[in-house]
């Protein structure tokens, strides 16, 4: 098938918030000047390039590359191992933040401000080289501790930090729907997302989490986010940054 188309602080009172500062570590990944997010769906016969792409472009140390698995497929043979419903909530935001009620697999949004065919190459590269994050969002880890850090911006708006966990790889026997047959291997696959707290842009941020309790497999990672939220809807994501395990 073609791309398709359908119609306050949590953390902060026990980890703290201060000015930032902080050198990148092992296993940390900083700088990135792009956050691809890839709405697919293994139910969907399109997807698997886009799967492909993304894979590719998680091993730029300027990508931050997130896969959310979509839910809104599994009505046609195969439900998604991965699928849940805030994540097409998510894209379902987005297209709203954009004046459309229009979503559509495979999609990868960029920066949270644009979104592209997510099997269309050249239309991606091109989305990602034309991408950049004013904020130089910092991990640093320390023992036991991860240590964000989000410098302040008095030029920006204030936003939220969120935290994002997705296993590095997984692979999957799809045995119905639209990909029945097939092996396929899933990267940078979203697994979770959590409000750490707010970044306010005067005053910058910074939070420490304890490693033993994000640390949930071998095969993971965690992405930090900074984005506002404008009406309720995503605004353009100011930062991000990677940490593997």
């Amino acid at each position: 098938m073609s791309a398709r188309l359908v119609s306050g602080l949590i953390l902060a009172p026990l980890f703290g918030f201060a000015l930032s500062g902080v050198a990148s570590a092992d296993g940390v990944r900083g700088n990135a000047k792009a956050v691809v997010e890839l709405f697919t769906s293994q139910g969907c016969a399109s997807c698997p390039p886009a799967d492909a792409l993304l894979t590719s472009l998680a091993e730029r140390d300027d990508v931050v590359a997130l896969a959310y698995h979509v839910d809104y497929w599994d009505y046609i043979g195969w439900e998604d191992t991965f699928g849940d419903k805030a994540y097409s909530d998510r894209q379902r935001a987005y297209a709203k933040s954009w004046g459309s009620s229009r979503i559509f697999t495979p999609q990868m949004v960029v920066n949270g401000a644009e979104g592209v065919v997510g099997s269309k190459r050249d239309a991606v590269h091109d989305a990602v080289a034309s991408a950049a994050l004013p904020l130089a969002v910092q991990l640093e880890s320390k023992g036991d501790m991860l240590k964000v850090s989000v410098p302040a911006d008095p030029g920006l708006e204030d936003a939220t930090i969120w935290l994002v966990s997705f296993l590095d790889r997984a692979d999957v026997v799809i045995d119905q729907g639209e990909n029945a047959g097939k092996s396929m291997v899933y990267t940078q696959v979203v697994t979770g997302r959590q409000m750490l707290g707010m970044w306010e842009a005067e005053s910058g941020a910074e939070i420490k989490l304890p490693l033993a309790d994000l640390q949930r497999s071998d095969n993971a990672g965690l992405a930090v986010l900074v984005q506002p939220e404008r009406n309720g809807l995503p605004g353009p994501i100011l930062g991000a940054a990677v940490y593997n395990f």
